[in-house]
Parts: C-alpha cells; sequence; structure tokens
C-alpha cells in the first residue's frame, strides 16, 4: 500500500517506445535542409515577407487572419511513416536531454519549491524561435537544440529545417492527444506584440501545426501593470477559465511576449475515491486534508539499486504512463532527487511487474516558467536578448519579453 505524499516527486508523460530503421541515418540529416529544399528558399524569403499587425487585445472582434489561424481542419494530421518513427526514435532523446537540463537548473533555483516542466513544450518553443531567427542566433538555438551537423560547412544544409522538428514535436504530443475519454490535451500559443509592430505571416503560419489554438494581439508594454492585466484576462477568458494567469514584471520596453499554455487532464476510470479525505503532505512541512483516489493492479515496479527510492507505472491511456517516484528506507526527497541521474532514462528501465495498491490524491498541479528566465539560469542571457536576430518573426527590430508557460497543469479524478 502505497501512500504517496509528501515522497510523491513527479508526475512525467513517457510515450511508447518509437522503433527505427535499421540502417544508420546521422539525426541531423533527418531534419537539415536538402540541396533542392535550399534553392527554394529564396522563393519562401520573398513571402516570409509578408506581414500583418496584429488588433488591439481590447478589440472584441476576431480578426480575420485568426479565423484562418484557427481553422484545422485546413492542416494535415501527421503521419508516423518509417521516416517519421526514426525521427521521433531521435528527438525524443534530444527533447529528454535540453528537458533534464533545464530541470536541473530549475530545480537548483527553485530549491524547496515544487517544479513542474514540460520539456516537449519548452523544446517546441525553442524550435519556435529558431524558425524566426537568422544568422548567429540561429547558429545558437540550434546548438542548443542539439542537432548539428556532421560537418562544419556553413551553408544552407548545414542548418535544421524547423518545419520537421515542429512536425516531429507534434507527433509526439498527437500520441498524447488520443481519442480516449480518459485523456485531454491542449496546448494554446499567444503572441501579443507592442502597437503597430508587424508579424510575419509565413512565422505565424509555421508555428501553427504546433499548438491547438493561436492568437495574436497587440498590447501597449508602456503601461505594464495594465499590460499584464489584460494578458491574463486574455488568456483566462481564451482558456475558458481553465488557465489563472499571474503575469507580473513585464517590461515596458517590450515588443513581443510569447505565452504557451499546456493542460493534461486525465480521467482514471478504474481508480475509487476514497469516502474520506486523507492527509496529503504538500510539501515537507505542510500537510492538508485532500480526495484520494485508490487503485489496485499490476504495475511495473522497481527499488534503484542504492535503495533510496522505488518506482511504480501506472498505465494512463495506451500511450501515456504516470511515472510515480517515492524516497524509501529513511531517504528524503531532497536526496533521493540529488541521486537520481536525470541525464539519462535509464531509471525508467528494467521494471517488473508488481501486484499494488497506490492511493493518490485527486489532484491539480499547475507550474509557471519564464524562458528567459530559465535561459539567464542557464548562462545563455543574450541567446533572445536585444541583441537576438529574429528577423524573420518581424522586421522591426524586437525586444523579446517574457516566454511564459502560463500553466501547465495535471488532473487525475476517478469517473
Amino acid at each position: 500500500n502505497m501512500n504517496l505524499a509528501a515522497d510523491l516527486l513527479c508526475l512525467l508523460v513517457c510515450l511508447t517506445a518509437v522503433t527505427c530503421d535499421r540502417v544508420y541515418v546521422h539525426p541531423f540529416n533527418l531534419f537539415s535542409f536538402n540541396k533542392s529544399t535550399c534553392e527554394e528558399l529564396e522563393s519562401l524569403a520573398q513571402e516570409g515577407k509578408k506581414t500583418f499587425v496584429p488588433i488591439s487585445i481590447e478589440s472584441q472582434t476576431t480578426p480575420a487572419y485568426e479565423g484562418d489561424l484557427n481553422d484545422k481542419d485546413k492542416l494535415e494530421a501527421p503521419s508516423l511513416s518509417g521516416s517519421g518513427r526514426q525521427k521521433l526514435s531521435y528527438l525524443k532523446d534530444f527533447v529528454y536531454v535540453l528537458g533534464a537540463r533545464f530541470y536541473s537548473k530549475l530545480r537548483e533555483v527553485r530549491r524547496g519549491q515544487n517544479v513542474l516542466l514540460s520539456p516537449t513544450s519548452l523544446y517546441s518553443s525553442l524550435v519556435s524561435f529558431y524558425v524566426g531567427a537568422s544568422n548567429q542566433t540561429a547558429a545558437d538555438l540550434q546548438g542548443l537544440l542539439g542537432i548539428v551537423p556532421p560537418s562544419g560547412d556553413p551553408d544552407c544544409t548545414s542548418r535544421v529545417d524547423g518545419h520537421k522538428v515542429l512536425s516531429s514535436l507534434r507527433m509526439i504530443e498527437s500520441l498524447i492527444k488520443s481519442r480516449d475519454e480518459e485523456l485531454l490535451f491542449s496546448k494554446m500559443l499567444c503572441l501579443f506584440s507592442a502597437p503597430g509592430v508587424p508579424l510575419s505571416q509565413l512565422f505565424v503560419q509555421d508555428l501553427l501545426p504546433s499548438v491547438d489554438a493561436l492568437y495574436a494581439r497587440a498590447v501597449d508594454f508602456t503601461n505594464p501593470s495594465e499590460a499584464a492585466k489584460q494578458i491574463n484576462a486574455f488568456v483566462e477568458a481564451k482558456s475558458e477559465g481553465q488557465s489563472k494567469c499571474s503575469l507580473t514584471d513585464i517590461d515596458p520596453s517590450t515588443d513581443l511576449l510569447f505565452a504557451v499554455d499546456v493542460r493534461l487532464a486525465v480521467n482514471v476510470k478504474q481508480a475509487s475515491r476514497l469516502k474520506e479525505p486523507q492527509e496529503f503532505w504538500v510539501d515537507s512541512n505542510t500537510k492538508a486534508l485532500v480526495p484520494m483516489l485508490s487503485v489496485t493492479g499490476t504495475f511495473k515496479y522497481k527499488t534503484d539499486a542504492s535503495g533510496i527510492f522505488s518506482v511504480v507505472e501506472v498505465p494512463i491511456s495506451k500511450t501515456v504512463l504516470l511515472v510515480v517516484l517515492q524516497p524509501i528506507n529513511g531517504s528524503d526527497l531532497e536526496h533521493m532527487e540529488s541521486k537520481l541521474p536525470l541525464q539519462s532514462s535509464a531509471w525508467l528501465q528494467q521494471l517488473s511487474p508488481r501486484e499494488i495498491k497506490l492511493t493518490l490524491p485527486e489532484l491539480r498541479i499547475e507550474g509557471s516558467s519564464d524562458l528567459q528566465e530559465l535561459l539567464a539560469d542557464m548562462e545563455l542571457p543574450a541567446l533572445l536578448g536585444k541583441g537576438a536576430d529574429l528577423s524573420k518573426i518581424s522586421d522591426a527590430n524586437l525586444t523579446v519579453g517574457k516566454v511564459r508557460y502560463i500553466s501547465l497543469a495535471f488532473k487525475k479524478h476517478a469517473s
């Protein structure tokens, strides 16, 4: 009987393994521009000069450009072909490694606080800026993403095709977005620009396949407090009240603010709700009475070799697992986290079936992170700073403000 209170460390979404072809292909070659595509880039560059100016956030009308953006019937559903599987087999490792780096730094900075991070959405946001970047900024972002060419030739074929990467990332999320009633996943992107700042039509259209909804609005950032109120209200309205945005400290010199809202809701049909609320440790020093769920079954389980923690995999759907870690043998949460080899996913391997009764809280977890702050913590403050070349987003000299994950929620409840 595992009563996961303060010992509940993290909730990780894990996809089923994706097998790749036996013929080795360098990962870079799966995502790079080929020579024929490079020849077409000049015409695309001309198309990229077409811009539009977003309407005011105060407007009550739906702009024509937004209606076209969110018409998902016009978008092709991604397919998992042989080459697609091979792309995912490599990309999932890039996403995991970079996500682990950011998570480790975030955990260090927010010591003692709950940390929630979506590696896939983080990676997708960086790729989105890569799509809008040029010259050294694009090269620096490509290096951070980890998709580097086998040779150092500085021509077009040494660049990653951001569209291919975004498409593969969306495939990962489409595996989560099953049609089962047990799982609901949504992702919304909001681009807030200063009044009069034009945005590239091609850039915005390139981001469409990576989200469920995209909105572009103009905001007067010179009044930071009012701008924050307007953005918070807008995001909450577009998420139908699901996201309680608490954006603050906006830089008045901001020209562009990038906000992502990711929500995951799970309905665990095999779980039953306990009659009375149970004690749940919010952190090492705080506990509260909360509704609890109980589920008994055969789950994959293991204890790590050092005897510090145990791992349990709880299937949520055909493609998603809830992975629960629990300190054991007197170990505390902080000690367990320090010993967890996040740079490798080996701790998720070699689990064996075991009959277990789990008691879990009926919960909702929300997290909010600013990618700009994370980059500064990673000693990369200039990557999206005032000197960044983002000429494929706008022909204006952009100052990027916050790159915000406004809400990442996981809800778990019985039917």
